[in-house]
């Protein structure tokens, strides 16, 4: 019977998931055929503009599972492939060498979303939420910080729709801003890595900019992503000394197991994998090739389950300081790169 079930669970994949991989080999064509627009948008970017066009017209309730498994699974699988296209002691490096400025970008928006949320008189935990979210690894670092803090419903959903706007925005914003500022590939790849807010835009924007600049993105945002073990662990402990100490309050709803980006160990994996030299180089590149179709595949999902319009209806104090947030992390980002050296 379970088995049954599995099966008719993966069926239910296919309408959504064949949709989704339509609009990324359209993509793809769009920013192979069209060699102007492909240097200047890239294929990621294709993928999730077609999609948000396309989210506006209405389609069966059946094509939703399929489109969310891509948006999120198909995301993650992706980035695992993507590590056959790296050399581990690169990795190593590079998550290193943007260390100083994660930390920094990190402290950067978490100050400025309690300062300016007080200023905004944005509730406590939506500020929390929206800080932490721009900070680390957007709707993730919510949805990990959200049951450790006691976060309701209504706050999850002002802070997830503020940051995933400015998500949208970034895909969009950043390269064009990359360009204009004539900042090389590793350079551009540490400031998407650390001043965009989820894995999928960092990934979009880094390889919308140039391969190599979204492989140095992706290392840096995974590596950026780890930080919100340590942060969910402070939360947790500032909340157990904020409320009684009860039985209840002891109890706090905190999983390192549920909120653990265990793709990174995939992506890891593969990187050692490929840096040990089984693979011939040919089969390497497949396989890495594989993995950025798949993104574009996991931005068409993204894109059809953009609602635009919804983005602004939770009010403009969250979206307010969802911005401020945003240019703290984007500014700072690249003060601590001249500072350092990186740009």
């Amino acid at each position: 019977m379970a088995e049954v079930k599995e099966k008719r669970g993966a069926a239910g994949l296919l309408p959504g998931l064949g949709a989704c991989v339509v609009i990324g080999a359209a993509a793809w064509c769009m920013a192979k055929y069209i060699p102007v627009a492909g240097k200047l948008i890239g294929g990621p970017v294709f993928a999730i503009l077609l999609g948000m066009i396309l989210a506006f017209v209405k389609r069966p309730a059946w094509f939703q599972a399929g489109i969310t498994f891509s948006g999120k699974k198909i995301l993650q699988y992706s980035i695992i492939f993507l590590g056959f296209g790296m050399d581990i002691m690169t990795v190593l490096k590079t998550g290193g060498q943007s260390l100083a400025v994660m930390l920094c970008t990190i402290a950067a928006s978490l100050l400025t979303a309690f300062l300016v949320g007080r200023a905004l008189k944005v509730d406590g935990n939506t500020s929390i939420l929206i800080g932490v979210g721009t900070s680390i690894c957007g709707g993730s670092a919510i949805a990990a910080t959200a049951p450790v803090i006691d976060a309701d419903d209504k706050e999850v959903a002002y802070s997830i729709s503020t940051i995933f706007l400015f998500n949208i925005l970034a895909v969009f914003i950043f390269p064009a801003l990359g360009r204009v500022f004539g900042m090389s590939d590793t350079g551009f790849g540490v400031w998407a890595g650390t001043a965009i807010n989820d894995t999928s835009s960092v990934v979009a924007a880094g390889f919308s900019f140039s391969d190599a600049a979204g492989e140095m993105a992706t290392i840096v945002k995974l590596t950026r992503t780890l930080m919100i073990i340590p942060i969910t662990l402070i939360l947790a402990l500032w909340r157990t000394r904020k409320v009684e100490k009860t039985d209840e309050a002891q109890g706090i709803n905190y999983s390192l197991a549920k909120i653990f980006p265990w793709f990174v160990l995939g992506f890891l994996a593969t990187a050692i994998f490929n840096s040990v030299g089984i693979l011939p180089p040919a089969a390497s590149n497949f396989l890495n090739e594989f993995g950025k179709f798949g993104i574009m595949v996991a931005m068409a999902g993204i894109g059809l389950n953009t609602n635009v319009k919804s983005l602004f209806k939770n009010g403009m104090r969250p979206i307010a300081l969802g911005l401020c947030c945003w240019f703290a992390v984007a500014v700072v980002s690249l003060l601590v790169q001249r500072f350092v050296g990186l740009v």
